[in-house]
């Protein structure tokens, strides 16, 4: 019998789908648990959420967080891509030890690494993964770790349910270590110019955060009618030639009194010439296939279960990014969440 209680540990609340989908469930009712190293008390409570003190990387952590658990967001990632390789399977191993032991649901924000140039340009949940980068190759294992999880094994205890939910590019008010934030436009700064990543006339996906995080509730809600196994694409925002979010920016600045900011093509030269000594470089360097094709997640499936896509209007999302960014007139300092660790190396701009 599936558990449909609403207690869960979120791991990963500091950053920001993590932190989006920890408000959102606690909004709607759920006890809402936190592991977090930097935390002062064990069981400190804040914001109506309990945070404990713990690492990701230690499974007799998150163990004990995950007790009476229903739940389990696993939302944590290393820092501006340091040491990926070693921490990220031992993390979701942890993760899937503490779900199976207390029979837990297991939620995973999925992304695009997983999928080479031979599924593009149209992403469905069946499409072959076969990923020609070294991220891309960690997030398959880990994703196949999570499907073993689902399944009887006689060396542990018991099983998981998984939800998997995939999307373009997060922007959001509370979003960090992104493209929006860091290669298009500066936190804190006026929006004077727009940097474009993609190739001229390339479309891209975007993701508002907060419509991924209510995508996630309203799955999570209906997790009892869902397969063991789930996975689910979205739609979100479509930028068809690779301007639109640019052109969606330049209104938000005019709307708040600022002159329509100048577009530039993101310098790549610059992060060629960088990468060797800068590591966040090297893995935005090995992603740049993703800029240089049209790639978009058909979202069918999500919409046979909810009816239709969480889905904020592009200007109404950009301009929520901004100001919380704090990039237009009368903006607050860019927003951070409690204990957010120190930020990520930034993207030249």
């Amino acid at each position: 019998m599936a558990n449909t209680g609403n207690t869960v540990l979120v791991l990963g609340a500091t950053g920001g789908i993590g932190g989006e989908v920890a408000r959102q469930l606690r909004d709607r009712g759920w006890q809402v648990r936190t592991l977090h190293r930097g935390v002062a008390q064990a069981g400190e409570q804040r914001d109506g959420m309990a945070w404990i003190r713990g690492d990701a990387m230690r499974r007799e952590d998150v163990v004990a967080a995950a007790a009476g658990c229903d739940v389990i967001v696993h939302a944590v990632n290393p820092p501006s891509y340091r040491r990926w390789s070693e921490l990220v399977l031992p993390m979701i191993d942890n993760t899937i030890a503490a779900a199976t032991a207390v029979g837990a649901a297991v939620v995973l924000p999925g992304t695009i690494y997983n999928y080479g140039p031979d599924a593009f340009p149209v992403l469905r949940e069946d499409s072959p993964q076969r990923p020609h980068t070294r991220k891309g190759a960690v997030r398959v294992e880990l994703e196949r770790r999570l499907q073993q999880a689902t399944q009887p094994h006689p060396l542990r205890a018991g099983t998981c349910r998984v939800l998997i939910v995939r999307a373009g590019d997060y922007f959001g008010p509370q979003v960090g270590n992104s493209w929006f934030s860091q290669g298009l436009v500066k936190p804190g700064q006026p929006v004077n110019a727009v940097n474009l990543p993609g190739a001229p006339g390339v479309g891209h996906q975007w993701s508002y955060l907060p419509d991924v995080a209510r995508t996630m509730v309203q799955l999570l809600e209906r997790r009892a009618t869902l397969p063991a196994f789930a996975r689910f694409h979205m739609a979100g925002h479509w930028d068809a030639d690779g301007t639109q979010m640019a052109a969606a920016i330049g209104r938000a600045v005019v709307a708040h009194g600022g002159a329509a900011p100048h577009l530039r093509a993101f310098p790549w030269w610059l992060v060629t010439l960088a990468s060797p000594f800068v590591a966040t470089l090297r893995e935005l360097r090995e992603m740049r296939y993703l800029w240089r094709q049209p790639v978009r997640m058909a979202n069918d499936p999500l919409r046979a279960v909810l009816g239709e896509e969480p889905h904020t209007p592009l200007d109404a999302a950009v301009q929520a990014t901004l100001l919380g960014l704090g990039c237009l007139p009368g903006a607050k300092a860019p927003l951070t969440a409690p204990g957010n660790p120190q930020s990520p190396a930034r993207l030249p701009a």
